[in-house]
């Protein structure tokens, strides 16, 4: 048994031209752990505009009913060669009803439940999903459920990671966003110290409401001085960067080896042997990475991603996570949305030019069958 759905692509050619389009498309019967389920939402998140608006031209793009066509800039063109010509699908998460399943024990029990999955193709009216990934929702709505994985799942996964490297303090940059207000609230209930990084002061009185102790902004004239004073109260000498371009990263260390080294009783030309690290887990900013090393010789930059940490989890953590996640949907992990669009919708001009801005709340909600 098959069954058919329209689905959003994105294709680029060699030319630099990038098109998302919605295509109609037959899904197969699932086998062993496959669930198929049916996408009743799916948020858009910043992971997922890289396949739909990175480098390109949306003022000036061709719009049709479930179809644009744009022009990339060469440079972004140039460093997605190896898919050309590869048709991509779109939205890492989502949630909706599972309408058929393998016949593995772990899909079978999920038969007629409402889960969150991370399918890679959410955008679309049907997508498979392996059973070990979906998460049931229980009595909660798909609405509730769509933004359980990634943000949650990242957020959660930063505090574990800080865990297993001796951390009780991070560094967290654009922490006004989604994931930055999930963080605030994991960090105040397991007692880890968090300095949040804005760069409006709308967002430092957003999370200052919410609890937070720490937030610098990165406006003021004297934000690095105020970030030092700030890893030296919380001893925050790890940090997450989701701009990855720019200085953010390189600010981060500056202000690690401020403190470290005012606290050094002796001179070294070599600076402090504080170890110091920042993951960059994002690419907001595309331009490149600047970093000037004036942070001694203890300092690591390296990337995170959620799906290598999630492989890095024992069983017992995964399913502990992922039970956290369900309890708190309504409070810790609570997702809100500026609007829902459905599949047609968020091809519009005024729509894709609206989100792809990626506004402190204001994500947009896709509700495939509306």
């Amino acid at each position: 048994m098959t069954t058919t759905g329209r689905q959003l692509v994105s294709n680029l050619t060699a030319d630099g031209k990038m098109t998302l389009a919605l295509e109609e498309k037959t899904f197969p019967a699932p086998t062993g752990n496959q669930v198929l389920v049916k996408m009743e939402a799916a948020p858009i998140n910043p992971s997922d505009l890289f396949l739909m608006t990175a480098g390109a031209d949306l003022e000036n793009a061709e719009y049709s009913p479930g179809k644009i066509e744009m022009q990339l800039h060469p440079q972004v063109a140039a460093g997605q060669a190896s898919r050309h010509g590869k048709p991509q699908t779109v939205g890492n998460e989502g949630a909706g009803t599972v309408i058929a399943a393998g016949d593995g024990e772990m899909a079978q029990a999920l038969m007629g439940q409402r889960v969150a999955c991370v399918p890679g193709n959410a955008f679309s009216e049907y997508a498979l999903a392996d059973a070990m990934m979906c998460i049931p929702l229980g009595d909660h709505t798909a609405e509730q459920g769509a933004s359980s994985f990634v943000n949650p799942m990242t957020a959660l996964g930063f505090v574990e990671t800080a865990k297993r490297e001796g951390h009780d303090a991070i560094i967290h940059a654009a922490a006004a966003s989604n994931l930055g207000q999930m963080l605030n609230r994991i960090c105040q209930e397991d007692d880890v110290a968090l300095v949040n990084i804005v760069r409006k002061d709308s967002q430092a009185e957003l999370l200052r409401g919410q609890g937070a102790s720490h937030v610098v902004n990165s406006s003021d004239d004297d934000f690095e001085k105020q970030l030092a004073g700030a890893i030296g109260e919380t001893r925050a000498f790890l940090g997450f960067d989701p701009i990855g371009g720019g200085q953010t990263t390189d600010t981060c260390l500056r202000a690690m080896e401020r403190v470290a080294a005012a606290e050094m009783t002796e001179y070294s030309r070599y600076g402090s042997d504080q170890p110091k690290k920042m993951y960059i887990y994002g690419r907001l900013d595309l331009s490149p990475t600047i970093l000037t090393p004036s942070y001694g010789f203890g300092w690591t930059v390296s990337g995170w991603l959620l799906m290598p940490f999630l492989a890095s989890c024992d069983m017992q953590t995964l399913m502990g996570l992922r039970q956290r996640v369900v309890s708190g949907l309504t409070s810790t992990f609570a997702s809100s949305y500026k609007t829902r669009v459905n599949l047609e919708e968020m091809l519009t001009k005024d729509a894709i030019m609206d989100y792809a801005q990626m506004k402190t709340g204001e994500k947009y909600l896709v509700t495939p069958h509306d």
